[in-house]
């Protein structure tokens, strides 16, 4: 929960500041915070891909994984799903600037996409299968930069986004937790090296902007990292 709480955190300040400074900070610093958190996502994913023991088990889990999200259609749920949730709750006057509308346009919109990206995911699993923040810490930076913008322009409701970002990434982790102990250290080193390929992928097409990757139908592969985990164990 750590890296949840620190998430949940940066959003809080991000939005406090955005309040009052947010128009006043210049784009081309953002800009470069971007670019350079994404080369460190990459290093970092790097990092935890050389965790693996064996490098055939994430070679193939994320084979499957993507065979899985592509079938499952993943990504385009996602978005769908995100999609369909704005038009739902979002009022019809949400483009303008004052009374409540805003306040819940400033509260769904960015809930939505600080919930919905593979990040989200990834790092609250991390942090409840292993008490690894790393992820989750760059998200924060991320999430509290993007809020500093939002608020500029929606208001102290995207400070209150941080709500169900505490709920949705607590949730995961607190059953991430409950899975470890039937996981063994190889298992969760291969589904760690696994993650660090999906974080590269993360940084290669949305902070750097090098290619458009479908990374949510990644996210399969890390049920399949323990299971390939132990069928290799099996067989050798």
């Amino acid at each position: 929960m750590t890296g949840t709480l620190l998430n949940s955190g940066a959003i809080i300040l991000g939005g406090v500041i955005g309040l009052f400074l947010g128009s006043r900070f210049p784009e081309k610093v953002k800009q470069s915070i971007v670019l350079a958190l994404g080369m460190f996502t990459i290093l970092f994913g790097i990092q935890l891909f050389l965790k693996t023991e064996n490098a055939i088990i994430p070679l193939l889990s994320i084979l499957f994984g993507v065979l899985t999200g592509e079938w499952l259609n993943i990504e385009e749920r996602l978005t769908s799903w995100s999609s369909f949730l704005e038009r739902r709750f979002l009022p019809k006057n949400a483009g303008e600037k004052t009374g409540n509308g805003n306040f819940v346009q400033g509260f769904l919109s960015t809930a939505l996409i600080y919930c919905s990206g593979p990040m989200a995911i990834l790092g609250a699993i991390q942090n409840g299968l292993t008490g690894d923040i790393s992820t989750l810490s760059v998200k924060a930076v991320l999430d509290g930069f993007a809020s500093l913008a939002f608020a500029s322009s929606l208001g102290i409701g995207v400070a209150f986004s941080s709500i169900p970002v505490l709920l949705y990434q607590g949730c995961i982790s607190l059953f991430a937790s409950q899975v470890q102990m039937f996981l063994s250290d190889s298992m969760i080193n291969e589904l760690t090296s696994v993650g660090g390929i999906i974080l590269a992928s993360i940084a290669i097409s949305s902070f750097l902007d090098i290619k458009k990757i479908r990374t949510a139908n990644f996210l399969p592969a890390l049920i399949y990292a323990p299971l390939v985990t132990w069928v290799i164990q099996r067989i050798s």
